[in-house]
């Protein structure tokens, strides 16, 4: 049995990981993953890089932005590799942002299900188009933009 290359190149990488070569790059412009570069600048990575890009992919499936995936990733010592528990620990940190998210869901699930078949899409009245509008009783149009005499402020 041979011995695994400790350093891979982008396109081992790319074919190990599933990865496309654009987005090993855009990850290490990010600073998400990181590379060494051999006498003629090709990059090679850590074999460690493709649990780093599981852990990238895998936070992305659950709908983390790659800010936060880059926040989680630079709270770890020494830039290593994110571990099992590190995992448990970040993932119960998201949890209640994406409990946030799953209502927000819901609540727009909800006013799909109630607007289906009305068709109106009133700038007025649809929640779905003019959501949360906090000066929908003031009437149609820019009621701050009226002058005085129409009801403006």
């Amino acid at each position: 049995m041979s011995k695994l290359p400790e350093m891979l190149t982008i396109g081992q990488v790319a074919e190990r990981s599933g990865v496309p070569h654009t987005a090993l790059r855009f990850y290490e412009e990010r600073g998400l993953i990181h590379s060494e570069r051999t006498a003629g600048n090709q990059r090679r990575y850590p074999r460690s890089v493709l649990r780093r890009l599981a852990f990238i992919r895998t936070a992305q499936r659950v709908g983390l932005s790659l800010e936060d995936v880059h926040d989680a990733l630079a709270a770890l010592p020494d830039n290593r590799t994110p571990t099992k528990s590190d995992w448990s620990r970040l993932s119960t940190n998201w949890q209640a942002e994406l409990d946030a998210r799953i209502d927000a869901l819901i609540r727009l699930r909800d006013r799909l299900t109630s607007c289906i078949g009305c068709g109106c899409l009133s700038l007025r009245s649809c929640t779905l188009h003019n959501f949360d509008d906090e000066q929908a009783s003031d009437g149609p149009g820019a009621p701050k933009l009226k002058p005085a005499s129409e009801g403006g402020t």
